[in-house]
């Protein structure tokens, strides 16, 4: 069947059967690819009948269908003409992971971060409505991105304007790791309660045994069955927002999907429909485990076991050091938004549950809620992606920096991050935590160094502190160990000095040797702390050097070489990646496509030196 679709017009052709055939084949269809390549697999294999339904009722080249985060859009890519490229999924040059509007005319809205889908909806029905035309509006958003504040800035707005847009919630009882929101038991109990439902059966089933008049009232009943749900459950809280609530349905039944979707088109109202999913369904696998099968590296098809086990991993080093600490801080607190996992915290909050606290997808809340714990006299330490801290920027100024209060962020998949592209690329963190006040920034670039400015930061500070690392293997190598302000010098050289942050040490180690291949003597600097830079010790080594040069995982603007320049009031080489957005593609990939690769910064010095 997939063969034959390749625009979703083609949907109509197919009857009901060839459907259900056709959404087995798309099932089949991700778990091939995303075994060799990786991706977001669970999402996906969930949103199958949903997509194929959504198409049938609405065109995604006229209307406006917003992906919330985008973990599920696979299957409208595939349904958009994109099947054939699938092979280059994430990779460098190849289709985002998520819906991109350069990409295609049916991806209605960029999307990579959570909580965005309504209020774009939202825009476009106004728009539509200001432009009197008949584009509808449509906003697909999970239960776990539906707990992001943003969500009900948007609900409360649509609601209130009465903006005719439908809000479709994927209730799959998973954000990225278990949903753990008070939203997630609400809809919980909407979705489970046995009084509605077995009259909604047995009402059903008898009018389907009534001869001539049976199916009328069936057909009236389903036209307000709203008022009669109201009469057995409470307002929902999307009622209370000014929506016209339709459901709870079975995700993976096409025709109920059809027949509630279409009622929701006819309606010039705000709508949201709320259908019940199973995250990973149909690979057993990942319906077992579908957390671990949220983003996958390359896995054995047959078996769901990963070809490619990583060693320790820098989340897996944060998470053993925060249950170090804990044993012998019982102050110590930890704090996610939505990220036990990937955190490297699934340890900690089972062994310390009273001082874990996962606030779903809210990183502002987090932000707050660990300023009022450090205020009272508790030692937070927020575990955060770069990518996703920076939605907390205010937060971070007005509730933390300005009140000078002891929380420590723990900035994990800092600097590039590959195959997820412009919108999970953590290069902005130097940036913006150096501009917050008091703040003080360590960048590890070694295990060692990780454990002891960790452990400075948690229990020898009582200010805003930040330590930041990247995605992958931790470096275990031996260090010298010093004061964590203090700049390591790497290796020495009369030449050149390249002052390196974090992971970059690495190609500022490598770029020094081919200088000194080609004639140079160049200095390597591990700069260890970012914020405040040690100017004493930056002007006794570079006083006598014909070009001093640094190296960040981070953007140029306002980063790291921008500052010590500043301080120095000389001239720096400063390599870091350029004011763009960042495109996906494997790290190495991105690192000599923005010359920051070894070789790119010894042949730029080179250069400079001729």
């Amino acid at each position: 069947m997939l063969e034959k679709i390749k625009e979703p017009k083609d949907l109509k052709n197919l009857n009901i059967d060839e459907l259900y055939c056709l959404a087995d084949e798309i099932r089949s269809f991700l778990v091939k690819h995303i075994s060799k390549a990786g991706g977001h697999l669970a999402a996906n294999l969930g949103v199958v009948e949903l997509t194929i339904a959504l198409f049938l009722e609405f065109d995604p080249y006229s209307d406006r269908i917003v992906w919330d985060v985008g973990h599920q859009s696979y299957v409208h890519k595939i349904l958009t003409g994109r099947a054939d490229r699938f092979d280059t999924l994430r990779k460098f040059g190849g289709l985002s992971g998520f819906p991109k509007i350069s990409e295609s005319m049916s991806d209605a809205f960029n999307s990579g971060h959570s909580s965005t889908s309504i209020s774009a909806a939202a825009g476009f029905a106004a728009a539509a409505r200001l432009n009197k035309t008949d584009e509808r509006a449509v906003a697909v958003i999970g239960d776990g991105a539906m707990t992001g504040g943003m969500a009900f800035e948007a609900l409360n707005h649509a609601g209130s304007a009465k903006l005719p847009i439908t809000v479709i919630l994927n209730d799959n009882g998973m954000s990225i790791s278990k949903n753990v929101s008070a939203l997630s038991n609400r809809l919980k109990k909407i979705r489970s309660t046995a009084r509605y439902f077995r009259l909604k059966s047995n009402v059903k089933s008898t009018l389907d045994r009534i001869p001539i008049i049976g199916a009328p009232i069936k057909k009236f009943i389903s036209d307000t069955k709203s008022k009669v749900r109201g009469i057995i459950l409470p307002n929902t809280i999307f009622e209370d927002f000014g929506f016209k609530y339709l459901g709870p349905v079975d995700g993976h039944n096409i025709e109920d999907l059809r027949a509630v979707l279409a009622q929701a088109k006819d309606m010039n109202e705000p709508v949201l429909i709320h259908i019940h999913t199973k995250k990973g369904k149909g690979y057993a696998p990942a319906e077992k485990n579908p957390d671990f099968f949220h983003g996958v590296q390359s896995f054995d098809e047959s078996t769901g076991i990963p070809k490619n086990v990583l060693g320790e991993t820098w989340s897996d080093c944060f998470g053993a050091a925060m249950c170090k600490m804990a044993e012998k801080n019982p102050r110590l607190a930890a704090i996610t938004a939505a990220m036990p996992l990937g955190t490297g915290l699934a340890d900690f909050s089972k062994r310390f549950p009273d001082r874990f606290y996962d606030v779903a997808i809210a990183e502002q809340h987090a932000v707050t809620f660990s300023a009022g714990l450090a205020k009272s006299g508790i030692t937070p330490v927020a575990a955060i992606y770069s990518t996703f801290l920076q939605r907390a920027y205010d937060q971070i100024i007005h509730d933390v920096s300005l009140m000078k209060l002891h929380v420590v962020f723990a900035i994990d998949r800092c600097g590039p991050v590959g195959s997820d592209g412009e919108t999970h690329q953590g290069v902005y963190d130097i940036a913006y935590m150096s501009q917050m006040p008091g703040m003080t920034v360590f960048s590890p670039s070694n295990k060692l160094d990780f454990i002891d400015m960790l452990d400075f930061a948690v229990n020898k500070m009582n200010s805003p502190a930040a330590v930041r690392y990247p995605r992958g293997e931790v470096c275990n190598e031996a260090v010298e160990r010093l004061s964590p302000y203090k700049p390591r010098l790497v290796r020495d050289g009369g030449d050149v000095l390249i002052a390196a942050v974090g992971i970059t040490v690495r190609d500022a180690v490598e770029a020094a040797e081919i200088l000194e291949r080609n004639g140079v003597s160049a200095a390597v600097a591990d700069m260890r702390c970012i914020k405040p830079i040690d100017v004493d010790f930056m002007k006794e080594y570079s006083a006598d050097k014909r070009i001093v040069a640094s190296v960040e995982d981070g953007i140029a603007t306002g980063g790291f070489g921008q500052q010590l320049a500043a301080l120095l009031m000389r001239p720096v080489m400063n390599f870091a990646y350029p004011d763009v957005p960042i495109v996906q593609g494997s790290v190495s990939e991105l690192k000599q496509k923005y010359g920051m690769d070894a070789e790119s910064i010894a042949g730029e010095i080179l250069k400079v030196l001729k």
